[in-house]
């Protein structure tokens, strides 16, 4: 098998399983939604594919070649397709207090927080990214699948008279990640990226746009930022970032090698690891559920955490030959079920097939023996400390 074949079979099997069970795929007759930037995808010959309701590109040269360059150099994501929410005024921390798990009282003006919001029956809206600009005003980024969803649902829980402004349709996101990511970017803005901390983020100038937004923040595990950039000013800073990194072989990367990026270090992805109905205890991310303040189902939450929870989000890793699916079931030696698996793919970084699935917690421990059932044969593997890749 020729090596643009098994990257082509990567491609399909890790990011067509992540678009159907993420439930993203729109028909063929629903008219997709551009980015500033689809026109570039197309005129460099990236594979499209319908994502939340956008054209986005799902790889330019391969995979497992893009993932490289990510791992090892630099590359550009356009995820331009993600959701942004202000949130302004006297009332914004209280309704943000509220809807989140985390504790956003903690936040800086320039810091940024992972958090999750919790329904009102033990599983998550979704998680986002909290910035803070001012004392009262923030920037929620949620997932595009669940805009909609995300923003009727701070609507109506908005009794602090927070003023909401979705700002989504407007705003472009580039993500720049790898550790080159600062030798090829510092050139186009006075901003000190070098000393920029992990989640804090500055605004000014950069490739000569005022007001831009440079996050040190990313979902690759491989350092580097995202540029929170108008719609207008998008193609200028994309042509200015791949000029300035031109020096460093600096690449467009697709989202699927976004996807096996994440999972190698064992980011959870929202519709997959985490959804309406996980708890985000069960979802290994106790983390970011602070019971030091009232928020969403915060009582039930922590009475699920004082009595334990009955089945635990792992890593494992196959060792068998295959490549775990998502909703693959997992069972124990005796061959009764005891999970599922919700991500999985062939680690290009690692070289083995590795995977995130609830099993219960009597299985959950490092080490465990688990199998995951592929058809009629249930393959031998281990649950492992995540993320995969140190």
């Amino acid at each position: 098998m020729s090596v643009l074949r098994k990257e082509n079979h990567l491609s399909q099997s890790s990011f067509g399983a992540l678009v159907t069970t993420d439930r993203l795929l729109k028909s063929k007759n629903t008219k997709m939604k551009t980015t500033a930037l689809t026109a570039v995808h197309e005129s460099l010959g990236a594979k499209m594919i319908p994502f939340a309701g956008y054209n986005m590109p799902v790889s330019y040269e391969g995979l497992i070649a893009e993932h490289h360059c990510v791992r090892n150099g630099v590359g550009v994501f356009d995820v331009s397709h993600m959701g942004e929410f202000m949130v302004k005024g006297k009332g914004a921390l209280d309704l943000i207090q509220w809807i989140s798990s985390n504790d956003a009282s903690k936040l800086t003006p320039g810091k940024v927080q992972y958090s999750c919001m919790p329904n009102a029956t033990g599983g998550v809206v979704d998680d986002l990214l909290i910035y803070c600009l001012a004392e009262d005003a923030f920037l929620l980024v949620v997932n595009a699948s669940n805009i909609e969803k995300d923003w009727n649902w701070i609507q109506s829980q908005n009794r602090f008279d927070a003023v909401l402004e979705d700002i989504s349709e407007n705003t472009s996101l580039l993500a720049v990640q790898g550790p080159k990511a600062i030798a090829a970017l510092q050139s186009l803005t006075d901003l000190n990226l070098a000393d920029m901390k992990y989640y804090t983020f500055d605004k000014g100038v950069f490739a000569g746009i005022p007001n831009v937004i440079v996050s040190a923040t990313g979902y690759t595990g491989s350092g580097g930022f995202e540029i929170y950039v108008d719609n207008a000013s998008a193609k200028e800073v994309w042509d200015a970032v791949f000029a300035a990194g031109a020096p460093y072989d600096i690449k467009p990367i697709g989202l699927g090698a976004r996807d096996t990026l994440r999972l190698e270090k064992g980011f959870c992805l929202y519709g997959n690891d985490i959804d309406d109905t996980t708890s985000p205890l069960e979802a290994g991310l106790g983390w970011i559920t602070k019971f030091t303040k009232d928020f969403v189902n915060s009582d039930a939450l922590q009475a699920q955490k004082e009595a334990g929870v009955t089945q635990k989000l792992v890593g494992f890793e196959l060792v068998d030959k295959g490549i775990p699916r998502h909703d693959y079931p997992i069972v124990n030696v005796d061959g009764q079920p005891i999970g599922r698996v919700t991500s999985g793919t062939m680690s290009p970084s690692l070289g083995k097939a590795i995977g995130l699935g609830y099993v219960a917690v009597a299985s959950a421990d490092v080490d465990s023996e688990i199998y995951i059932q592929v058809r009629n044969k249930s393959l031998k593997a281990k649950v492992v400390k995540i993320p995969f890749l140190k």
